[in-house]
């Protein structure tokens, strides 16, 4: 095995660590929430979620390993600058929700919409930060099949996700956030 791709995987398990810690955070908040009279949607999804999440990662180290991929040169850094710019974003979106921040859809009817942080810009910063991660964390050693394969998977688990989550939210969300984009800073072409 080479240092590269030791490298990688001392940083794939870096990422899993990370994952874990915010499993444990994401349970607090989950316990919080609900005795505040938060309701949960979305059971059905969440556990696909959590099946593609750790499949994501399994294949990250898989593809390396079984199919030899190398360090791909300058790609590779830049894939690895946006693992790290991902990673950024999502704790920015965490630090912002705070107790409200979690892996589940869990709503506390009444609650008004954190506007403030990444969500000032976007609906959605975490999904911007994930969907950067599937496409980014395979790429830093040439795992171009798991960025392709978990990424159109990852769009379509979203797809219904971000669904559940906004109808959830209710008309407060709707009305916040009916004129920002769910994933890019200023585009005047995606749905809102």
């Amino acid at each position: 095995m080479s240092d590269s791709a030791r490298a990688y995987l001392l940083f794939l398990g870096f990422i899993v660590v990370e994952r874990l810690f915010e499993l444990v955070l994401s349970a607090r908040n989950a316990r919080r929430a609900l005795a505040q009279g938060g309701r949960e949607v979305g059971q059905g999804h969440y556990r696909v979620m959590t099946v593609l999440h750790t499949a994501f990662l399994l294949a990250c180290a898989g593809e390396v390993l079984v199919f030899q991929r190398t360090f791909p040169g300058a790609l590779g850094w830049a894939a690895l600058v946006g693992a790290v710019a991902a990673q950024a974003l999502r704790y920015w979106a965490i630090s912002t929700l705070g107790e409200r921040w979690n892996t589940r859809i869990i709503f506390i009817p009444e609650a008004q919409p954190v506007t403030s942080g990444p969500y000032r810009f976007v609906r959605h910063p975490n999904y911007v930060a994930v969907i950067l991660e599937m496409a980014c964390i395979p790429l830093i050693h040439g795992g171009y099949l798991t960025a392709l394969l978990f990424s159109v998977a990852n769009a379509v688990l979203l797809s219904v996700r971000i669904r559940a989550e906004e109808a959830a939210l209710g008309a407060e969300y709707q009305r916040a956030f009916q004129a920002r984009p769910r994933f890019i800073p200023g585009s005047a072409h995606e749905p809102r």
